[in-house]
């Protein structure tokens, strides 16, 4: 305990010297030391409390910012969370090995989302090697990991010590994302909120509209259950209610159709939960979709073939409506043209794909002139494959698609029946805004994928691990 005491009145000390050091440098316009005191206070969190850096990491993810947008050289990383998961990924996993303790932390590891994300991991470092180009598939599959590893398996850890840590790692995003969407909106009015600017006004901290729509239709859900949750405290209470009018009118200035719809989607799904529809209703309504869709394809490709002029409009039921308008949304008909390169060149190498992270670099050749809009690009520099399930196809074979789609099989079965068997209102509502987030992430994947981002990995691995650690460690019906 002296030891422990030392040690860290040390650190104390080395960073109150630091500081002093600093200030006099300052005075006389030198600038190396300037952050020897921020990495200090990081090396003694990264020592003693790495809960708390974790929420650190947590509390900067909606204020990160790109260094590859900010054009100084192509650091295509987003600081400081990346650098700060880095950091704690190498921690944990030295900890970890140090300690030799993962008898204790069994029931998490052998938990079947776990060990999906395991064979995640592993199928990309194995596609990695066969990549058309190595040097961007291993940047991914170790960006991959230092946002799973510590964002879910070490959040675990924590979780299963404490459910009120929920709260706090859901809170900490929260809180600066509303000051982001704050400035946002304030930026946003002063240009009469008209719908160009809306495409990139949320920058530095977003990229484009599209995301930022995703990642504020996430946290629609967790705020109503935060809500639910602190209903005995009136000062959070207060600021989670004017948090949700502020998220909802920046949903709306989004201009993202996708992230409406998402929304209306979980609320669909809480209103099957709330009137306990059978199941076999879900099932019978989602085949009748599937065969009218399967039916009228042929028409569906004629319509695709026909137009690509653009559509853009202020209007929210126009927008809407251009959703389903295939035959004449720019953005609807460079999707398709996305979505049929990625199968292109998922036919071309079916088992191991082009390498993770490559589909922007390979997907040019692959574009039909008929496919082609006013918005693409000859070079394909245009993104990704809007898609969560066809990128991985594209860029990891077939088994990249049927880990993703196999993760999340498992979890809104095992969600759903967790929440159904539960007695307890409070695990109830946490189940519940994790499966409603969750909803209208992946159902928004179908035409868009931000996972590679900060924004959208962190909350998403660690609702995952919320899930999983209520599941094995705080619910009374143990995973079987």
């Amino acid at each position: 305990m002296k030891t422990l005491f030392i040690s860290k009145a040390g650190i104390l000390l080395s960073s109150l010297v630091f500081i002093i050091l600093n200030a006099i440098l300052l005075v006389n316009e030198f600038y190396f030391l300037l952050p020897f005191p921020i990495l200090l206070f990081i090396l003694y969190l990264g020592v003693f409390r790495l809960d708390t850096l974790l929420l650190l990491i947590v509390f900067c993810t909606p204020l990160s910012f790109n260094f590859e947008d900010l054009s100084i050289g192509g650091i295509g990383f987003y600081f400081p969370t990346e650098p700060l998961l880095f950091i704690l990924m190498l921690i944990f996993i030295g900890k970890s090995i140090l300690k030799n303790d993962w008898s204790k932390h069994s029931p998490h590891l052998l938990h079947p989302i776990s060990i999906i994300i395991f064979f995640q991991l592993l199928w990309i470092l194995i596609t990695s090697i066969s990549s058309e180009y190595p040097l961007v598939s291993f940047k991914f599959f170790l960006s991959r990991s230092w946002f799973v590893v510590p964002v879910y398996f070490f959040s675990i850890l924590i979780f299963k010590k404490n459910l009120e840590k929920v709260y706090q790692f859901l809170l900490a995003f929260v809180i600066p994302l509303y000051f982001v969407l704050l400035i946002t909106l304030f930026k946003h009015a002063s240009m009469g909120f008209s719908e160009e600017a809306g495409h990139w006004v949320m920058w530095p901290f977003f990229k484009d509209h599209t995301s930022y729509g995703a990642i504020i239709a996430l946290f629609i859900p967790i705020i109503l259950g935060l809500i639910t949750y602190y209903k005995n405290s009136f000062t959070v209470k207060f600021f989670l209610r004017a948090a949700l009018v502020i998220f909802l009118i920046a949903l709306y200035f989004s201009y993202t159709r996708a992230a409406w719809l998402s929304v209306v989607g979980a609320l669909c799904v809480y209103i099957l939960f709330y009137f306990k529809i059978s199941f076999k209703w879900i099932v019978l309504l989602l085949s009748g979709v599937a065969i009218a869709l399967l039916i009228n394809s042929t028409e569906l490709e004629y319509l695709l073939q026909k137009n690509n002029a653009e559509h853009t409009t202020e209007n929210f039921s126009e927008r809407l409506e251009s959703m389903s308008n295939i035959s004449s949304d720019a953005s609807n008909l460079e999707r398709l043209n996305r979505w049929n390169c990625a199968i292109k060149l998922f036919k071309e190498r079916p088992i191991l794909g082009w390498g993770p992270g490559t589909y922007s670099f390979v997907y040019a050749p692959y574009q039909d002139a008929s496919d082609l809009t006013i918005i693409s690009t000859n070079f394909g520099d245009g993104g990704n494959a809007h898609s969560e399930y066809l990128g991985p196809l594209a860029e990891q074979g077939i088994l990249g698609m049927i880990l993703m789609i196999l993760m999340l099989i498992f979890f809104f079965y095992r969600a759903s029946w967790l929440y159904i068997k539960t007695e307890s209102q409070k695990l109830k509502g946490i189940i519940m805004m994790i499966i409603l987030s969750l909803v209208t992430y992946f159902s928004h994947g179908v035409l868009n994928n931000y996972l590679d981002t900060d924004k959208a990995s962190v909350p998403i691995w660690g609702m995952l691990a919320i899930f999983v650690a209520v599941d094995c460690y705080h619910s009374k019906t143990k995973t079987s």
